[in-house]
């Protein structure tokens, strides 16, 4: 049987009067739970705040495909708490061990809150505990789900140059076997018409335009016996050579030189263009490197001033592979920089979030704009969609905790609240505006420097997306 020196054990009854810990007593029921039994499920009603006396209980909750597992030992307290708008129980509890618990109905809970007004205070501090925990908990996995997209997303970016990259080694090196060194007699005028082909930098023809030069081409090579030769007859079209060249040079070197001439040329075409295409391949990983790396601040002081563009375009170049599925960026910066003092990469999850839901609302497809300006001594950030817009119902709430119109496992509702927190914390504020065909988000932070900040024109950044 339960007695005031066990419950005065429990730190939340410490230094209770005697009276009241009697009259809790009186109100509650000892449990006695045999370990692996349940005591409470999900979904049943919230009618009941528990005090573990002795053993240990583990509560399991399933949410958005995940498990989430939460031990109470003894001296805590599970269960609703008084001002809990707690309707049921949200996980499922059951023993660890053999428990002894005290069962206090939470229809007693108006009475507790007058006869035990300390107790109550305490029980209001361990429901905010709560809160906190289970708040943190779900911007972490937030964090993890927005992490896990990003990295997705940046492993298919990275993936596409790399496998460029790597075939075009690939073919290099079929083509270097190719590449026979010529005899001295050959090597001046191939040498000459060697560089004039590859230093071509010509724009690239139409693709009409290309066939009819690749049949012409062919059509010159069989008219000196070279009946072998198409594949040259299109890698010479595409770099634009002239069948009146080629007759030039059938005509110089003969057809046995010519046709080894030909060969070489070809290939070195090909090797130019290829190396073109590894140079490309490696620049677009060095940019999404530089990208991930000013993304996050890495290696970076944690405040600094930031340039609001440059982290708008690390967040585009981040979130390219959702943008280039079919939404058409429109950009309108300021053409000074504006700068803000920022806490690490923290203005860049702003952006990411709501870059991610004007994409997400706009479902993958449609126009984005993104304008920054100054006003007073303020930036002004505008994100704006075309999708379908916010109804003023969801519109009243879409910076709570917790509120999302998204599926199951689509979204956490955290987004939002971060983003209005994280302005908060730059001291900003957050505006948004709605109708069909126009959302628009905008983010007033304050400037470094004042008024007299920004007289310094500077040059707009290159779009990466």
């Amino acid at each position: 049987m339960a007695n005031r020196a066990e419950l005065l054990h429990v730190s939340t009854f410490a230094d209770l009067p005697d009276d009241q810990i009697e009259w809790f007593l009186s109100q509650s029921q000892e449990m006695s739970i045999k370990a692996g039994e349940t005591y409470t499920r999900q979904g049943d009603p919230a009618d009941a705040m528990f005090v573990i006396l002795e053993g240990e209980l583990q509560g399991r909750v399933e949410f958005a495909g995940e498990t989430f597992i939460f031990t109470t030992r003894a001296g805590e307290i599970t269960g609703v708490l008084p001002f809990s708008r707690m309707k049921t129980f949200a996980v499922t509890g059951r023993a660890m061990t053999d428990t002894r618990a005290l069962r206090f109905p939470a229809a007693q809970f108006q009475e507790l809150v007058q006869k035990m007004p300390e107790l109550a205070k305490r029980l209001v501090g361990l429901m905010s505990d709560r809160i906190r925990e289970t708040t943190r908990i779900e911007q972490q996995r937030d964090r993890l789900a927005g992490l896990g997209k990003l990295s997705a997303g940046l492993a298919h970016e990275l993936n596409n140059p790399a496998s460029a990259a790597k075939r075009a080694a690939g073919l290099l090196r079929e083509v270097m076997k190719r590449k026979r060194d010529p005899t001295a007699a050959q090597r001046s005028e191939i040498e000459r018409l060697e560089a004039s082909f590859i230093q071509q930098n010509d724009p690239p023809a139409d693709s009409l335009t290309i066939t009819d030069l690749e049949d012409q081409i062919d059509s010159l090579l069989r008219s000196h016996g070279q009946n072998d030769l198409w594949q040259l007859a299109a890698d010479l079209a595409r770099k634009n050579v002239k069948p009146e060249v080629l007759e030039s040079l059938f005509a110089n070197l003969g057809p046995q030189i010519a046709r080894a001439a030909l060969v070489r040329i070809a290939a070195s075409v090909e090797i130019g263009n290829l190396l073109n295409e590894l140079e490309s391949s490696t620049s677009r990983i060095s940019d999404l490197v530089l990208a991930i790396k000013e993304y996050t601040y890495m290696d970076q002081s944690p405040v600094q001033s930031v340039d609001i563009v440059k982290g708008l375009e690390n967040t585009l170049t981040i979130l390219n592979y959702k943008l280039k599925r079919g939404v058409t960026v429109h950009r309108e910066y300021e053409k000074v920089p504006l700068l803000v003092n920022s806490f690490g990469s923290e203005l860049n999850q702003i952006w990411t979030n709501l870059i991610d839901n004007a994409i997400d609302a706009m479902n993958g497809s449609g126009d984005l704009r993104i304008r920054t300006y100054r006003e007073d001594d303020c930036v002004v950030v505008e994100i704006a969609d075309n999708g379908p817009g916010i109804s003023p119902e969801v519109e009243a709430h879409i910076f709570e905790p917790f509120f999302t119109t998204k599926g199951v496992g689509e979204g956490t509702g955290l987004g939002l609240d971060t983003v209005q927190r994280i302005v908060r914390k730059h001291r900003g504020s957050i505006q948004v505006t709605s109708e069909p065909g126009n959302t628009r988000f905008q983010v007033y932070l304050p400037l470094v420097g004042g008024p007299a900040m920004n007289t310094i024109q500077y040059q707009k950044p290159k779009p990466r997306a």
